[in-house]
């Protein structure tokens, strides 16, 4: 497809013309000229990009459509979906002088070329890149750049080699590489391609790897000596593209619970070296993966799941790593932060490869970091990487255990277990409890949501029930069902009514996904909750009702806020005593799609700051307890009187 038959989305069209999708709704609506659907579905439709591009002229609503639009919709239009990574690789390719045209049609690349021109053809790479995973963002569970960064930073400073074996768009490895001899792997070719486009533009090392010219088991997704580092294409654990190379650091953000990882045919493989991964472990046959192909001495940087750091069936490899002095240190992210969009905990493990001279380390530092400390955290551990003896304790941060303390029957190596405050803290420990605590509460003053005067009326309502006849919602209700503990992240009705991480798990058979945009309503003993959902890949827990509004009808934070204010008639007791919501008999206002949004950004800064105002209440009371224990203690004393 090429040319005028390019097709462009309701959100495509918002980018055009620089405004929100409730506008482009709102024009559909109102503008019986406005151009029909020439595909796509009811709820997602799509229209013609020739069409689209004359109404917006015609209307005024753009002077001239952007040029980077143009290219983009003309990328769109070279193959579907599913070809789009093609697409995007060939184009990335040709603007680094790569190859010849093939599937990216003349007038697409004659638009890009203009573009280069004006934005330079490192930043016209970027630009498809970062289109690309926006489009793909629910498939591709890329590495945040603050994250990468901190990661490449935790790996360094002295590596002279980087391996990603599980690269995705290249985003982590492209933060390890430059200056450096960069190698990645990855399943995808599509993938491949366009993190070995983005290789080149972190200027990885001046000359190609040596390895890197070898075609050893992998496909090579075209690393040159202009580009520096090499990409190849291949399944790391079963199909190895380099299975003789040795490096200083490894970063990988490897695929979570992934059930058909190679356990069957790889059991006597010998990279494990710690014990075989279980089943259903992928996350550590990725970490010995990664072990495999250090030198002596360097050090891998892995994002892993939270439940990987106590999970049973790990325990025999945890207690490995930590006995022969391999893992070296984890920490704590935020959920959100670092998982690809998603609500699990994540951490970060640091290892290293025991040299033949090494004496084995009697501690392991455990900290907690978020956006605000990313640097000081990537310094401890710095610290801690020169004096493996180094006595840290930073409460409600970082702390240096005992490996003694880690190797029980658990072997549970979650940071959060170690860094408590309870106990006696130090003056040091104490400023910055205090300085941090400080920070929160200045930043919850600005989170408190404005509101102004209204007018009192009561505003005409409609049913969830209506809602649903009209196909502007979907209500799904989940029954009694036993939470295995194995499988994915299941929400349960203790995160939607006290909020926190998911860090629960049960088989998806049989079980309804929630997808962003979701509502998903719990009855507590303070009555309903409500919770929009912004990550991927959880399932729907027992008792919970899901709410899946049309996008281009209803505003899900206008949803969840009036369903949760407007519900008491919708809630009845049952013969046990307990509380059931209905949820085709709750009401919300019946009001335009902009409307509702105005409301829905209000009731999203009120979710958002009773999120920050529940924590910060746990922090301060956690801050408090610490306090009094320490005065106790004599580790504090009050401070002086003033002269």
């Amino acid at each position: 497809m090429a040319g005028d038959e390019a097709s462009v989305t309701a959100a495509d069209i918002a980018r055009m013309a620089g405004v929100g999708r409730a506008a482009v709704s709102n024009w559909r609506r109102r503008h019986e000229d406005f151009p029909e659907p020439v595909g796509g579905t009811a709820t997602s439709p799509t229209f013609s990009l020739g069409a689209v591009e004359a109404w917006l002229l015609a209307q005024g609503k753009v002077a001239e459509l952007p040029l980077r639009e143009r290219v983009w919709q003309q990328v769109r239009a070279a193959g579907d979906d599913l070809r789009l990574g093609e697409v995007v690789a060939e184009a990335a390719e040709l603007l680094l002088g790569q190859g010849r045209p093939h599937t990216v049609p003349a007038p697409a690349w004659e638009l890009i070329r203009r573009y280069a021109e004006e934005e330079g053809g490192p930043g016209a790479i970027r630009f498809l890149l970062d289109r690309y995973a926006d489009v793909h963002s629910r498939r591709l569970a890329e590495t945040p750049a603050e994250i990468a960064d901190f990661m490449a930073h935790l790996a360094g400073p002295d590596a002279q080699s980087v391996l990603d074996p599980a690269c995705g768009l290249g985003v982590l490895l492209a933060a390890a590489a430059p200056g450096l001899r960069a190698y990645g792997q990855e399943y995808d070719d599509s993938l491949a391609r366009l993190a070995q486009s983005r290789l080149a533009l972190a200027g990885a090392g001046d000359e190609t790897p040596a390895a890197g010219r070898k075609r050893a088991g992998g496909r090579a997704a075209g690393g040159t000596p202009e580009t520096g580092g090499e990409v190849r294409t291949g399944d790391s654990l079963r199909h190895d593209a380099w299975p003789d190379l040795t490096v200083d650091a490894v970063v990988c953000h490897p695929p979570f619970n992934e059930r058909h990882w190679g356990y069957d045919e790889l059991t006597s493989d010998p990279r494990w070296e710690y014990g075989l991964p279980p089943k259903m472990e992928s996350e550590l046959a990725w970490v010995q993966h990664a072990l495999a192909h250090l030198a002596p001495g360097g050090v891998a940087v892995l994002l892993m799941p939270a439940i990987a750091a106590n999970r049973r069936s790990g325990r025999r490899i945890r207690s490995n790593l930590l006995r022969r002095g391999t893992l070296r240190a984890v920490i704590g992210l935020p959920p959100k932060v670092a998982s690809g969009g998603t609500a699990l905990p994540v951490h970060i493990w640091v290892l290293r490869k025991p040299t033949a001279d090494d004496r084995t380390p009697s501690r392991v530092l455990m900290a907690e970091a978020d956006l605000g400390n990313l640097d000081a955290v990537a310094e401890r551990w710095h610290e801690f990487r020169a004096d493996p003896d180094l006595d840290v304790d930073r409460p409600g941060e970082s702390r240096t255990v005992p490996i003694i303390e880690l190797v029980d029957e658990d072997v549970d190596v979650t940071p959060s277990r170690y860094l408590g405050t309870e106990e006696q803290v130090s003056a040091e420990g104490y400023l910055l409890l205090r300085e941090r605590l400080a920070e929160r509460l200045g930043r919850l003053a600005t989170l408190v949501p404005e509101a102004v005067p209204g007018t009192g009326q009561e505003l005409p309502s409609v049913t969830l029930a209506e809602l649903e006849r009209i196909g502007a919602l979907a209500v799904w209700q989940a029954g009694r069902f036993e939470i295995d503990g194995s499988g994915d992240p299941v929400l349960t009705d203790r995160h939607v009514l006290d909020g926190g991480a998911v860090e629960t798990r049960t088989r998806p058979e049989g079980r309804v996904r929630i997808e962003p945009g979701d509502v998903v309503a719990a009855i507590g003993t303070g009555g309903l909750a409500t919770r929009v959902i912004e990550e991927t890949g959880l399932l729907l827990g027992p008792r919970l009702v899901l709410l899946r509004p049309d996008p281009d009808r209803l505003d899900p934070f206008f949803l969840a806020g009036f369903v949760r204010a407007l519900s008491p008639g919708a809630t009845t007791g049952t013969q046990s005593g307990s509380t059931r919501f209905d949820p085709r008999r709750a009401q919300v206002p019946r009001l335009s799609v902009e409307e509702q949004r105005r409301y829905g950004d209000t009731f999203r800064r009120i979710f958002t700051f009773e999120a920050e105002l529940r924590e910060l209440t746990t922090s301060g009371q956690t801050a408090a307890t610490a306090l009094t224990h320490a005065l106790a203690a004599g580790t504090l004393a009050p401070p002086s009187p003033l002269a």
